[in-house]
């Protein structure tokens, strides 16, 4: 059976994708571009809108990382005053589960349910460094693995939140004057080694009974979560190989969870680069990597993996011949992609091997080692490449991440999604009104 094809639109913020030097490139804080994004997103019938959060600017030697765009409004806020600029476009919003708390977490996401009329989603994340908790008034930080113990009881206990309320508890029967169906609606008692609540929430129950849930995590712990708890996991395997694989594993967990295959809905994160021609988008991808990856951005990205200053490094030259300082003291913190070289030295090795290969230059290197999902063509090309992983199982779709904010999604909305709804792969309307509805998850029952 020909499936389709699940599309989101991510606001480029805190990261290198963004191009914000482009001359074509707005604010990445003022509220015009997150409507711009969520508008061209929505009459191009997408699933959702999705916002990631940064809690704490990222530095490298003691510095404000001023290479990525800095600067992260709140994430409730930006996505309550899109609800009321748009109409049927899932809102999705990235909340730390380490550092937040239960019930203010569940009333901000009941509460965005009722304003959207029931378009929230929720991706649960844990923080994995001291660094950002010191931003916090606990600090410090949990280990991996109690950081997935943190964040299961975290989500379970929203549940009972969220749930404390049924369909029809409030009846508000003007002619009987009895607004609550039973005294006891909200209550609620968790009692475990991270929480220790009880009381009454004050949300009714919203649309959508729960926000849906995306889980990010790529590990072994955070593949586990995923299948036992969220309706969408958003990953970084991009090729067709690598998608099947992450796709087949994460799927043949569900059932031990009592769950189905299409209970959960598999979303890589993919850049793309059109042009009237493949050979035109092709050269239109060059010039776009290397905005991406400047000289001093290049110096930048291999700091990260050898933990040294290297601004005396020509980026056009060759890869230092010191190798990489191993310690827990990094140069950039706050960076996720520091977690990454679990093994700095062979890591170095790996990268050394490739640009004597390739006669790379250290820019070069960066360009191509820390490339993401392209999907590089004409409209049509894109459009067949798209298709074909989903039908094949790498993926059910795509949260997509324009280079250019706020208006790099435009050209995809008008000249590649007509193509995808030509296939019959794509709606041409939207079919339901919740965000539940355009990925086809079932509202949970009410207890």
């Amino acid at each position: 059976m020909t499936k389709q094809i699940h599309l989101a639109a991510h606001f480029p913020g805190v990261n290198n994708t963004t191009v914000w030097s482009d001359p074509e490139a707005g604010s990445h804080i003022e509220f015009s571009s997150f409507v711009h994004l969520a508008r061209t997103a929505e009459r191009a019938k997408f699933d959702f809108f999705f916002l990631a959060e940064g809690l704490r600017l990222r530095e490298q030697g003691g510095k404000i990382y001023d290479l990525d765009v800095v600067g992260r409004p709140d994430t409730f806020t930006v996505l309550a005053a899109l609800a009321a600029v748009t109409e049927r476009l899932g809102l999705t919003g990235t909340i730390n589960s380490t550092f937040n708390e239960p019930y203010e977490v569940a009333r901000q996401f009941a509460s965005l349910d009722h304003l959207s009329a029931g378009r929230a989603g929720w991706n649960v994340v844990t923080s994995w460094d001291a660094f950002t908790g010191e931003n916090f008034r606990r600090g410090g930080f949990l280990p991996e693995d109690q950081r997935y113990v943190r964040a299961k009881r975290f989500l379970e206990t929203a549940g009972e939140l969220f749930d404390s309320w049924r369909d029809g508890d409030v009846l508000a029967d003007k002619a009987s004057g009895q607004f609550l169906a039973r005294s006891d609606a909200g209550a609620f008692e968790r009692h475990d080694e991270q929480f220790d609540i009880a009381g009454r929430f004050n949300v009714p129950r919203s649309p959508q009974g729960r926000p849906v849930i995306l889980q990010a995590g790529d590990s072994d712990e955070g593949r586990e979560f995923a299948a036992a708890t969220a309706d969408a996991i958003f990953t970084r395997h991009g090729t067709k190989e690598a998608g099947q694989q992450f796709y087949s594993d994460v799927k043949g967990r569900l059932a031990r969870y009592g769950r189905k295959p299409s209970d959960l809905v598999v979303l890589p994160a993919a850049t793309f680069v059109l042009g009237d021609t493949d050979a035109e988008a092709q050269e239109l991808a060059d010039v776009v990597r290397h905005q991406q990856v400047s000289g001093q951005t290049a110096i930048k990205f291999l700091e990260q993996l050898w933990n040294r200053d290297l601004s005396g490094y020509d980026p056009d030259g060759p890869l230092p011949e010191v190798d990489p300082l191993v310690g827990e003291n990094t140069i950039a913190r706050g960076r996720a992609s520091v977690r990454m070289y679990r093994d700095p030295l062979a890591t170095a090795k790996q990268w050394r091997e490739l640009a004597e290969a390739k006669n790379l230059s250290i820019r070069e290197l960066i360009i191509e080692v820390t490339g993401r999902q392209n999907f590089v063509g004409a409209p049509e090309t894109v459009a067949e490449s798209m298709n074909d992983l989903v039908q094949s199982d790498a993926c059910d779709g795509f949260i997509l991440v324009p280079h250019v904010t706020p208006g790099g999604l435009d050209p995809f909305a008008d000249k590649v999604v007509p193509l995808l709804q030509e296939r019959g792969v794509f709606r041409t309307d939207y079919e339901g009104t919740t965000l539940r509805d355009h990925l086809g998850i079932t509202k949970p029952q009410s207890l």
